[in-house]
C-alpha cells in the first residue's frame, strides 16, 4: 500500500487520489455500447450469445422456475439456511420500519397537502455473480421491494458453469417468494431489463451492484430511456478512519475484507497514527495469504493507499473529499467526529463494529453509492422501490383563503389563464 503524508498534498494532489474507476479513454463505455445495442437488436438470441461469450456456458433456458429453484434449495444446510434467515428477519426489520404514512399538513384554512406512497410497478434485480456469488445482494433488493409492494419483481443473475445459479441465492429466492430467476449477468442483463427481450419483462426501474461493465450499463440506461436506476453502483470500497485507539489486525481484516471483492475493490486508511498504520499494514501482509481469494485481494491492496494525518477531523475532512461507500470510525472517539460526517454511503462506529456485519446481517442495506455518487446519492431503501405522490384538497373556505394569491402571482408571470381556473372558482360567471 503506497502511504501519504496529508500536509504533503495539495488540492490537485487530492483530488487525483480520490478518484477511482474512471474511463478515460471511454473503452468500456464502447463495449457496453456494442452490448446494450446488441440486445435491443436481438433480444434473447443476444442473451443466449453472451452467455456462451462471457460466462462460457450453452443455456438450454434461459430462467430457472420454481421447481428448478427448490431443487437447488435443498442442498443447503440447516445451519446455512438459519443464518440467511437471521439476516433476512434483521433486514426486514430495518426496512419495515421505513414504511410511513406521512400526515395531512394544513398549509393554511381549508388548504389541505399530503404524499402517499405508491410501489413502482414493475423493478429488475441484479444479483452479481463473478468472482462471487452474492445472495446478501438478493436479500437487500428483494426484502425492501417486498415490502414496498412493487407488482413485479424481475431477477436476473449470471449462470454458473453448470447452468444454474447458486443454491443460496435459490434459497433466498423462496424465502422471498420469488419463483424464477433469469440466468443473464453482466451489461447484458441491464440492458434486457431496460428494454425488455421476448422473455425478460421491461422494468420500471433496474437495482443492484456490479463492475465497471455493468455500472457503465445503468448509467447509460438512466440517460437514454424510460427506465430508472437506484445508483450508480460499482466496484465495492472502504475508507478506515483510525487513530492510536484502533487494533491494527481489526484494520487489518477490514481492508481485506473489502478488497476480496474483486481486483478493482479500493481499501483507504487513513490513520493518525504512524506507529498504528504500520502495523495495520502488517497486519495486512501477514493475514493476505490465508485468505484463499488472496491473489483478488492482493492486486486490489495494491490499487489502495494509506494517508496519515495529524488528527481525527483531518482524516475526516480527507473521507469526506473520498465520499466513501462504507466509512467504518476505528476509534474509541468515534463521537466526537461523526457530526463532521458529509459524504458516505454506510457508516460504521466504533473497533467491534466491521463492515461485514453491515454486509450480511445486521440489517442495513449493503447496496450503496460508490465512486464518490455518495455526495449525492444515499443507499437503497423501501423508499427506491416506492413513488411518493403529492396530493391536496380545497374547500370553500380555502379557495377564499388562498385564491388572491394565486391570482396575483400568476398575473406576475402573465399566465392569465392560470389566474383564471381560481377566479371563475372565487367568483363564478353569472348564468
Amino acid at each position: 500500500m503506497r502511504l501519504y503524508n496529508y500536509s504533503d498534498l495539495s488540492t490537485a494532489d487530492i483530488q487525483q487520489l480520490v478518484q477511482r474507476n474512471v474511463d478515460p479513454a471511454n473503452e468500456i463505455r464502447t463495449i457496453v455500447e456494442d452490448v446494450i445495442n446488441h440486445v435491443q437488436q436481438h433480444g434473447d438470441r443476444a442473451l443466449y450469445d453472451y452467455a456462451n461469450k462471457f460466462d462460457k456456458v450453452q443455456l438450454s433456458n434461459l430462467y430457472l422456475d420454481k421447481t428448478d429453484l427448490e431443487e437447488l434449495a435443498e442442498t443447503v444446510s440447516a445451519e446455512q439456511k438459519a443464518a440467511l434467515e437471521t439476516a433476512y428477519n434483521n433486514i426486514y426489520k430495518f426496512h419495515r420500519a421505513q414504511l410511513k404514512a406521512e400526515d395531512k399538513i394544513e398549509t393554511m384554512p381549508g388548504v389541505t397537502c399530503w404524499r402517499e406512497l405508491r410501489p413502482i410497478e414493475k423493478v429488475g434485480l441484479y444479483i452479481p455473480g463473478g468472482t462471487a456469488v452474492l445472495p446478501s445482494t438478493f436479500l437487500m433488493l428483494g426484502i425492501p421491494a417486498r415490502i414496498a409492494g412493487c407488482h413485479e419483481i424481475v431477477v436476473c443473475s449470471p449462470p454458473q458453469k453448470n447452468g444454474k445459479v447458486n443454491a443460496f441465492i435459490a434459497y433466498v429466492a423462496l424465502l422471498l417468494g420469488i419463483d424464477k430467476i433469469y440466468l443473464v449477468g453482466g451489461s447484458q442483463a441491464i440492458a434486457a431489463m431496460a428494454y425488455g427481450t421476448e422473455s425478460i419483462t421491461k422494468v420500471d426501474k433496474i437495482f443492484g451492484p456490479g463492475n465497471q461493465f455493468v455500472t457503465k450499463a445503468k448509467t447509460i440506461i438512466q440517460s437514454t430511456t424510460t427506465t430508472a436506476i437506484d445508483m450508480p453502483a460499482g466496484p465495492s470500497e472502504v475508507l478506515v478512519i483510525a487513530d492510536e485507539t484502533a487494533t491494527p489486525a481489526f484494520i487489518a481484516a477490514d481492508l481485506l475484507a473489502q478488497a476480496e471483492h474483486g481486483i478493482d475493490s479500493q481499501s483507504i486508511l487513513v490513520c493518525t497514527s504512524a506507529k498504528i498504520a504500520n502495523e495495520a499494514i502488517a497486519e495486512v501482509e501477514r493475514q493476505l495469504p490465508t485468505l484463499p481469494r488472496a491473489e483478488i485481494a492482493r492486486l486490489a491492496m495494491d490499487n489502495s493507499y494509506v494517508v496519515i494525518t495529524s488528527g481525527l477531523h483531518e482524516a475526516m475532512d480527507f473521507s469526506n473529499h473520498y465520499a466513501p461507500e462504507h466509512l467504518i470510525l476505528a476509534t474509541e472517539n468515534w463521537q466526537q467526529i461523526t457530526g463532521s460526517i458529509i459524504n458516505a454511503g454506510s457508516v460504521f462506529l466504533g473497533n467491534l463494529t466491521p463492515e461485514a456485519a453491515g454486509d450480511y446481517a445486521s440489517g442495513t442495506n449493503h447496496t450503496l453509492p460508490t465512486s464518490s455518487y455518495a455526495r449525492a446519492y444515499s443507499g437503497v431503501s423501501v423508499d427506491s422501490f416506492v413513488k411518493k405522490i403529492t396530493f391536496q384538497h380545497i374547500t370553500r373556505e380555502g379557495i377564499q383563503n388562498i385564491g388572491p394569491s394565486v391570482e396575483i402571482l400568476a398575473e406576475m408571470e402573465g399566465l392569465h389563464a392560470h389566474r383564471n381556473a381560481v377566479s371563475i372558482r372565487i367568483s363564478p360567471p353569472t348564468p
